[in-house]
């Protein structure tokens, strides 16, 4: 039985209350599999951290067609993996074979299906662990899983947070095909592209200096928004681009747009990114 939020093995006892009478309040993706599907090893963990993510916004039920054969007939399965939507009691729509985390996401929206606020009970979880103690972590569990590809790309994002560009860049070019189009590989791609601004740059703390000193030091704001994007201060890195935008948006060849555009490019939060996009248009029109 599953222990992953919001996903559960779903049997030919339990389809019609978990499944159909649930789908009545939440949507319910439901996710034929079998042990032996290569492509549902790609597909399977990239719903159920979907379903984690989403917060509840929807319900994962994972079917393994050996085990559940009446299921699977009813649903007419003649390949896995093999994905429907069921909303309202109702089948509304599916899809066959793996796709990217981009199209699902797609798939979820052209539903509806938006991820959910976290409950506040998360409040009272740990802090999450500081980036150096996280690549600590996710070496230690490579070398207990060194074929565990998932987590190397964990490792280059943590990598990335502290500045090891070098090293997170050779992870993600050696990632295999099925995680080199992760969003998240991707994203993190595109960081590595504002980290090549930082070589020589001043340490933070003299950045910082700079900038109190004289607020009109765009190049001190530009570094020192780079550090901090790179860092995961995804809003302070924005606040330093906006101010370079109000206070000569032409420095540099229009750089300060530049850098706002390819920023919400990496930024995986549409609500911040919106607020930073409607203050950037506001500006300049």
């Amino acid at each position: 039985m599953s222990e992953l939020p919001h996903v559960f093995d779903a049997t030919t006892e339990t389809f019609e209350a978990q499944v159909l009478q649930k789908s009545l309040q939440t949507p319910v993706l439901v996710d034929f599999w079998a042990t032996w599907c290569e492509p549902c090893k790609t597909l399977g963990p990239m719903l159920e951290k979907l379903a984690g993510e989403y917060n509840g916004a929807f319900e994962l039920a994972k079917v393994d067609v050996d085990k559940e054969q009446q299921i699977a007939a009813a649903f007419q399965i003649r390949s896995v993996p093999t994905v429907f939507l069921v909303k309202g009691g109702q089948l509304v729509d599916g899809f066959p074979g793996a796709i990217p985390e981009g199209q699902l996401r797609e798939f979820l929206a052209q539903h509806g299906i938006s991820p959910a606020e976290a409950p506040e009970a998360a409040a009272a979880e740990p802090a999450p662990l500081d980036p150096q103690a996280r690549v600590d972590v996710l070496r230690a569990g490579i070398a207990a899983e060194p074929d565990k590809e998932e987590l190397k790309l964990d490792l280059a994002l943590a990598l990335l947070q502290t500045g090891a560009t070098t090293e997170a860049s050779a992870l993600i070019e050696a990632l295999p095909a099925n995680l080199s189009t992760d969003d998240r590989a991707v994203r993190a791609r595109a960081r590595l592209d504002f980290a090549k601004a930082l070589q020589d740059a001043p340490a933070p703390e003299q950045l910082e200096a700079r900038i109190a000193a004289d607020g009109g030091d765009l190049q001190a704001r530009h570094l020192r928004g780079v550090q901090q994007l790179l860092g995961g201060e995804d809003e302070a890195a924005l606040e330093q681009f906006l101010a370079m935008l109000q206070k000569d948006g032409s420095y540099s060849d229009n750089l300060p747009r530049k850098l706002l555009i390819d920023a919400f490019k990496v930024i995986d939060d549409a609500a911040l990114v919106g607020r930073y996009r409607r203050s950037m248009a506001a500006l300049l029109f």
